[in-house]
């Protein structure tokens, strides 16, 4: 609704040169327009009307996740095929940039950080939406779902753990 181009353009334009984080404040808000706007590289979408507290909660999240890693921290880190830039927040198998929405990444660069550590749905959670896990929220499983099959070209699996977490195996068995 923007006079020359739509937010999904600028924010694709803007992708090509920046990895400014974004977080896109529309009027669009079904569900294949938040899908689109997370594919394309916003780092959040929130429709209107908005609370401005959530605005702000969802901004401290996106800035907290975009500081540079600690001095120190792999940029990149290897399990089987799988390549994670952290610093591009990228994924590849390969040359093969595999295609991840910004909560799929976090929780990808989560399961990396130790190799092999089994990390919990609390911590997950607590990261991803700044609080722990509840029993009946299924939106972390519904995205881990979406998650293991991009993994699956890479030999790289996301195991769970029964009433821990989950833990990131490459398909030799082994841990990450």
């Amino acid at each position: 609704m923007l006079p020359l181009l739509d937010g999904f353009e600028v924010l694709h334009q803007m992708r090509k040169r920046s990895m400014v984080p974004v977080i896109m404040l529309t009027a669009r808000h079904e569900r294949e327009d938040r899908i689109a706007g997370l594919r394309i590289g916003a780092d959040d979408y929130l429709p209107k009307p908005f609370d401005p507290d959530e605005l702000l909660a969802r901004a401290n999240a996106v800035l907290r996740r975009s500081r540079n890693p600690q001095p120190g921290a792999a940029q990149t880190i290897s399990v089987g095929k799988l390549i994670i830039e952290a610093h591009h927040r990228v994924a590849r198998c390969g040359e093969t940039i595999i295609d991840l929405t910004s909560i799929e990444f976090d929780i990808l660069d989560l399961l990396v950080r130790p190799p092999g550590r089994v990390v919990s749905r609390d911590e997950i959670s607590g990261v991803l939406y700044q609080r722990p896990a509840q029993a009946y929220d299924r939106s972390l499983d519904v995205h881990v779902s979406r998650l293991r099959p991009k993994l699956a070209a890479a030999s790289v699996r996301i195991r769970s753990i029964r009433g821990v977490g989950y833990v990131l195996s490459s398909e030799s068995g082994e841990a990450a």
